[in-house]
């Protein structure tokens, strides 16, 4: 990133190089990529091997140089009545602020109590407090837009309301993230995506809103910034507190904290000086984010759902930084920004469904919003289904509403012409297998290798997930409702986040175990236009010392008898018990004693046992965890009756040809 001078430890470096360069080329990347790859990993290690506080003074006065010379937020001030009258005729939708506005004009701020707060400390409800707490906020948005559109004062007051409850709350941190109430206590002020995200909102509105707020209010928002936000931030950076862990954090937190808390920063504080070092501090530590949340391959182990959110901010920040520094920052030029960006598009299975790994909402999709931005920046194909609607906070549409006519484009280095036939994340072990174009039956699959040990992740090694037409026959089932449960030491007690809801063999009786070493190892592949064909040895998975072997081989067949052949190959020490499984958000019904039909809406799939003469039986149970998308999953086994050291068990699944 340009300005940026690094100290670094000379056989650290070498040493990450050497590994990174290793790790690229292990995977056939081209040498150009590769070396990009690097660069970025450099810089990554780099960052997060020098101190925080250490932003270097050279790059803050090149900053100095570059931005405005006093604060400016996202979109244009409510006295710029031609860029407010242009935008209601390319984004009609943003009128609907207008009317949720006026309902709420006749509605009192909902009451938040501290009981609701206190709710997650007693028994690790986040819901409600979060539902009372959504809606107060919201009201930021919709009061601020509401009277840039109409601009006759008739929000003016209710908006002013709205920031002074606000502001009275004793914290604007999520009750998740205090579990021990110290921030709700006011023993201490920190930093989270909750607070963090309104401060971005907060500021958004007094720069959109200028004098239209009272002085009063101006400086309540003030000074609640400076005290929530921008002392305990500079604080961590100057070590003068312990750091927040996102700063250098490899989640979307980092991504979204640094949005929330710059972006804040340039919308309000005056001093150029302070809002470059903002900046400085920023793109010095956003790199672990990109590092941490995606594999170099692009892949987000965090799940579609988070690349929404944290790509999300990150693509806004970058946008926001691209147009503060006329064009001198552009986060989303980095290699590994480029990869990311990709994700939304290249994990649409089939049919506008996707991938609904890890902690996902099953039916999530990529914002059309920012599906739109990238594709017109990456010049790809914008694939998502929905018109590019003005959506998400006020920050957010006042970014992506008011655009430049012109945007900078990115050369992309990765091809994506392999889409209608599959997407493979060799790093990750993630493969997406299609029909291909002109095929006569919409059959899809989606397979995941990886490990165990990722953010948001579930122990799920050697699942797949299958899609006919539009409907994700056997299912990943995603995500459940959070609870204090679902990011404690009992998180893998559920069965959908555990590998009981996910479509692996139970071996000896074992689940798959947590952690990085519970990993797939790639032993083969071998993709054509006929078939795909993936080996994955899956043995670290089980805590089982009698395990000598489990390998899974997936062969998916693509023509006018397409099907995916899952084959499982064990051997033991000593005989052990097995079972494989099929997870489905439908119903099962048993055919014959080696086969089974399995539908979902109107879609089904055939699925045929063979177990080399071995006797087996199958087993049916409800997953009865809550799971976000309020659908029950249904675990069929199938489990032999007796145990063996060794043994091959093959599932074959075919579309129903009634369908």
């Amino acid at each position: 990133m340009e300005g940026h001078l690094f100290k670094m430890d000379g056989l650290k470096l070498i040493f990450y190089l050497a590994r990174s360069i290793m790790m690229r080329f292990c995977f056939h990347f081209n040498f150009r990529r590769c070396l990009l790859l690097c660069t970025y990993s450099m810089g990554s290690f780099l960052a997060l091997a020098e101190p925080t506080q250490t932003v270097n003074p050279a790059r803050v006065e090149e900053l100095v140089k570059i931005i405005p010379p006093h604060a400016t937020g996202m979109g244009p001030s409510i006295t710029n009545r031609i860029a407010w009258e242009k935008v209601l005729k390319s984004h009609p939708e943003m009128g609907d602020a207008l009317r949720s506005a006026e309902k709420l004009l006749s509605q009192p701020m909902p009451e938040q109590p501290d009981s609701l707060f206190l709710e997650f400390a007693k028994n690790g409800n986040r819901t409600d407090w979060q539902g009372v707490a959504s809606k107060r906020r919201d009201r930021i948005q919709y009061f601020t837009i509401a009277e840039c559109i109409e601009n006759k004062g008739r929000f003016v007051q209710a908006l002013e309301d709205t920031i002074t409850a606000l502001c009275q709350e004793p914290t604007w941190v999520l009750p998740a993230h205090d579990k021990r109430l110290e921030n709700f206590h006011g023993e201490t002020i920190e930093i989270d995506l909750g607070s963090s995200m309104l401060a971005l909102e907060m500021a958004t509105a007094y720069h959109l809103m200028g004098d239209r707020l009272s002085p009063a209010v101006r400086q309540l928002i003030r000074d609640n910034l400076e005290r929530r936000i921008f002392t305990p931030y500079r604080d961590a950076i100057h070590g003068k507190r312990k750091e927040f862990f996102w700063i250098r954090g490899r989640s979307n937190w980092n991504a979204v904290c640094l949005n929330g808390v710059t972006g804040a920063s340039l919308a309000v504080i005056d001093s150029a000086e302070e809002r470059a070092w903002f900046i400085a501090v920023a793109e010095k530590n956003i790199l672990p984010y990109l590092d941490g949340g995606f594999t170099p391959d692009g892949y987000c182990v965090e799940g579609l759902g988070y690349w929404n959110y944290g790509f999300g901010r990150f693509t806004l920040f970058s946008e926001n930084l691209r147009q503060t520094t006329r064009g001198k920052v552009d986060l989303l030029a980095l290699p590994a920004a480029e990869e990311a960006a990709l994700f939304g598009v290249r994990s649409e299975i089939l049919n506008d469904v996707y991938l609904t790994i890890a902690d996902c909402h099953p039916g999530d999709k990529p914002i059309p919003m920012m599906m739109n931005y990238l594709a017109h920046r990456m010049g790809f194909a914008d694939v998502s289904s929905s018109k590019a609607l003005m959506s998400g906070g006020l920050y957010d549409q006042m970014v992506m509403g008011f655009l430049p006519d012109a945007l900078p484009g990115i050369s992309l280095e990765i091809a994506v012409d392999e889409l209608p036939w599959r997407t493979w994340f060799p790093i990750s072990g993630v493969l997406e297998c299609r029909p291909g174009t002109g095929a006569p039956t919409a059959f899809a699959v989606a397979i995941k290798g990886g490990n165990n040990g990722v953010n948001h992740g579930h122990n799920d090694v050697g699942s797949f997930s299958v899609v006919v037409g539009t409907n994700m026959v056997v299912c990943d089932p995603g995500g459940e409702v959070y609870t204090a449960r679902t990011f404690s030491t009992n998180r893998y007690e559920s069965k959908l986040l555990n590998s009981f809801g996910h479509s692996v063999p139970r071996v000896g009786g074992q689940l798959q175990k947590t952690g990085v070493e519970a990993s797939a190892v790639v032993l083969g592949r071998n993709f054509s236009k006929k078939q795909d064909t993936l080996k994955l040895d899956i043995r670290s998975a089980y805590d089982l010392p009698a395990l000598r072997k489990l390998v899974r081989i997936y062969d998916y067949q693509r023509g006018s008898r397409p099907a995916l052949v899952v084959r499982d190959q064990w051997d033991a020490a000593s005989p052990v018990s097995f079972e494989s499984a099929l997870v489905t958000w439908g119903e099962a019904k048993v055919l014959s004693p080696d086969s089974l039909k399995i539908r979902d809406g109107t879609r089904s799939v055939i699925l045929k046992v063979d177990t080399g003469g071995r006797g087996f039986h199958w087993t049916q149970e409800k997953i009865l965890e809550d799971s976000s998308n309020k659908r029950i999953p249904l675990r069929v086994g199938i489990v032999l009756d007796a145990q063996f050291s060794s043994g091959i068990l093959t599932l074959t699944i075919t579309p129903s040809k009634a369908d």
